[in-house]
């Protein structure tokens, strides 16, 4: 593996405020680890519209754990990451704190300042309550650190009424889906959303790992070049769709909630946490709108691919909460804290021994954990910074002027080639 070393950067007033605001809250002195495993534990996190929810979680972890969060949110992400960056290089370090899966967290894990949590996910994929895909997406050099705060998996939506409207049943194979794109279009509906700005990658991640999961794999890794030919004939493929009209307009300020309950489009592919926003606008789950797995492009695939979004619970290796945080997180693994995560946040649950309130939100986490689904990182995490970040603009600029897909693929080339360069 290449080693990726975190750059602390600039920002020295904003990183001094931060050590002082860390020795306000947690005091001084040196890190001691205490070994105690029940008591208030300090929690940071970059979800601060989230505290309500992890206050009330509060009564389960007292009763069931003994542990109870006293949790400090920011909502500012870039104010965050230095803070709990600088975080370990004073005397105290975060107890529990959320950070980020793929390269950020490897990051961490190489300089050493993750503790880990290999025996806590053993029990939890013996218990049944995580995959052994999960597992592998807090993975680094054969160990694992942290555990999952939430979990999203990319599915698509669709609108319940056009679907019924038009004698569409919920496509089982892409040529199912294809064909259900073909009678939509036909009839003068778009089939799927899009966008141009930040969510541009989804689609590209579906066929790609749709196509071929390695394949996927390696354009994280490097060892596949977006300028190969199977990822041209891809983007071709994705080309083929929008010359059919396939898309919606890239440029819309639309709402994406308003525009499938308004009939924009029949589907949108987006993470299962959209449920909370179709709600927010009017629709209700089961009746005006539902979900389905999207099929493999490639039938002879033994697992159906799923894009997986998932934020981490991390316990940082020095601190003297160190005890009590992994305590905390093997509870948190349980069926019984994502129960009562899910009664207080309405996520869908990692652990398909939880009990979910919303059916459509339980049937999907009974569904990906079923042994034909094999779960993969999404590419926004997957993918490292800087290559992410022209990927989107490629991307965006791809849904917003459709053509050749090879200039587009070059630009990300050319960021991929300059970043593993560096890596070496």
């Amino acid at each position: 593996m290449n080693s990726r070393r975190t750059k602390i950067g600039a920002g020295v007033a904003a990183l001094a405020a931060s050590a002082l605001l860390l020795t306000a809250c947690t005091g001084g002195g040196a890190a001691d680890n205490t070994g105690e495993t029940t008591g208030t534990l300090d929690f940071y996190t970059d979800k601060a519209a989230w505290e309500p929810d992890f206050d009330e979680l509060n009564t389960a972890s007292e009763e069931q754990a003994e542990i109870t969060l006293n949790t400090t949110g920011y909502s500012d992400a870039n104010q965050y990451d230095a803070f709990i960056k600088q975080s370990f290089r004073t005397a105290k370090s975060p107890g529990l704190f959320t950070w980020h899966t793929g390269s950020s967290l490897t990051e961490l894990v190489e300089e050493d300042l993750i503790a880990e949590t290999t025996d806590i996910w053993t029990k939890a994929v013996d218990e049944g309550w995580a995959t052994e895909d999960l597992r592998e997406t807090y993975t680094v050099d054969g160990k694992q650190y942290c555990v999952p705060m939430n979990i999203a998996y990319w599915v698509m939506y669709y609108n319940k009424k056009i679907f019924a409207e038009q004698g569409i049943d919920v496509p089982t194979t892409w040529e199912d889906l294809d064909a259900a794109a073909t009678k939509l279009k036909s009839a003068g509906i778009t089939p799927y959303y899009q966008t141009s700005t930040l969510f541009t990658f989804q689609w590209f991640q579906q066929l790609v790992a749709g196509t071929d999961p390695e394949l996927y794999e390696g354009l994280s890794t490097g060892e596949v070049k977006y300028t190969d030919p199977e990822i041209v004939d891809i983007m071709n493929l994705w080309l083929e769709e929008h010359e059919a009209g396939w898309f919606s307009d890239a440029g819309s300020t639309v709402d994406p909630a308003v525009g499938l309950k308004q009939g924009d489009y029949a589907m949108i592919n987006f993470g299962s946490f959209f449920n909370g926003s179709l709600d927010g606008a009017g629709m209700v789950s089961g009746e005006d709108y539902d979900m389905f797995v999207i099929p493999a492009t490639n039938p002879d695939l033994e697992q159906t691919p799923v894009a997986v979004e998932s934020g981490p619970l991390c316990v940082a290796e020095s601190s003297s909460q160190k005890a009590l945080g992994l305590a905390y997180s093997e509870w948190w693994m349980s069926a019984d804290a994502q129960s009562a995560w899910n009664d207080a946040r309405g996520d869908v649950a990692f652990n398909p021994k939880a009990t979910v309130s919303d059916p459509m939100l339980a049937d999907l986490g009974t569904t990906v954990a079923d042994g034909e689904h094999l779960l993969f990182t999404r590419y926004f995490e997957a993918t490292p910074t800087p290559i992410l970040t022209v990927a989107l603009e490629q991307f965006g600029a791809f849904n917003a002027n459709p053509g050749d897909p090879l200039p587009f693929l070059e630009a990300i080339q050319a960021e991929a080639d300059k970043y593993w360069a560096d890596q070496e």
